[in-house]
């Protein structure tokens, strides 16, 4: 076999392994609108219990108190990515487990408790983050929904 066949088959190789690996990285995102409801706004107030700082996206969960029955839920919101949000001042450790807020956004197709969070609010300070998880929003938190895609 000659060097020029293996040069080659190693380029070949090389080309599959990037198309494979980009092709995994485009079907693990998602676009707003596949997975969340813009016409259906949610407002919740509770208590954070984890955090989640990882890309794509960073998560938190909140125990989220059913005003009817009383029961705890706890409840999933993807925000943006990690990059995005420490450019608009978030750090990794700004929500600490036990603390209160109150989230806006928008809820999943799939009726579970989860959401794409807007903004975040703390209830010790009133201080306000955007959750710049969709496309569309700000970094404030302040946009207007997303349009349907």
């Amino acid at each position: 076999m000659s060097n020029s066949s293996l040069n080659r088959g190693a380029l070949m190789l090389l080309a599959a392994t990037l198309m494979l690996g980009v092709g995994t990285a485009i079907q693990a995102h998602h676009s707003f609108a596949a997975q969340y409801d813009s016409k259906k706004p949610v407002n919740l107030n509770g208590v954070i219990t984890k955090v989640e700082w990882t890309n794509p996206h960073v998560y938190i969960y909140v125990d989220v108190t059913d005003a009817k029955t009383n029961k705890v839920n706890n409840w999933g919101f993807e925000m943006g990515p990690p990059h995005m949000l420490q450019k608009s001042g978030w750090k990794r450790n700004s929500l600490k487990i036990g603390e209160t807020v109150e989230v806006d956004g928008w809820l999943a197709r799939d009726g579970s408790n989860s959401g794409n969070a807007r903004r975040v609010k703390r209830a010790s300070t009133g201080e306000v983050l955007g959750a710049a998880s969709s496309a569309g929003q700000t970094l404030t938190g302040t946009a207007a929904a997303p349009a349907a895609q």
